[in-house]
């Protein structure tokens, strides 16, 4: 089974693919789909979580970066941590998940804006593809408030 079939995959470009959760079966498959790195956002005690994900990862020799993103109340230093983890691993073939891709796909938005690579326009046109940020008002303003700050 790909990691092409997990939950709300998006291949972002040749090197970054985002997803929801990702189940043991294809976890244990991802070296041999040529990736170096998986970046979970999702926290340990999510029900979506995959008992033993980083031994899992880590197995195959892939590097696994945890980031638990709480989902009710999301942060600049866990968004801080993102970036300097897709900083550290540009140019390897990286997949990065959470629970649904709701908490990646607003993270990963606001990475390539911070690079320069996309638009307000595209960055929000990448998240209503997957979720609504204005149904979770903690998120829109996380969302506004990073952006501005990306701005500035």
């Amino acid at each position: 089974m790909s990691i092409e079939a997990s939950t709300n995959f998006r291949r972002v470009d040749e090197r970054v693919t985002t997803s929801g959760a990702v189940d043991a079966e294809r976890l244990a498959a991802l070296r041999s789909e040529g990736y170096d790195v998986v970046i979970n956002l999702m926290p340990d005690d999510s029900p979506h979580a995959v008992a033993g994900e980083a031994d899992i990862v880590t197995g195959q020799g892939v590097e696994y970066i945890a980031i638990p993103v709480d989902f009710a109340t999301p942060g600049r230093e866990d968004l801080e941590a993102f970036f300097a983890a897709m900083d550290a691993n540009a140019g390897r073939q990286v997949h990065v998940h959470c629970a649904v891709n709701a908490r990646v796909s607003a993270f990963y938005s606001l990475y390539a804006m911070r690079q320069g690579r996309w638009s307000a326009e595209e960055s929000d046109a990448h998240i209503t593809g997957i979720w609504d940020p204005a149904e979770y008002p903690a998120w829109q303003a996380f969302i506004a408030e990073e952006r501005a700050r990306l701005a500035s």
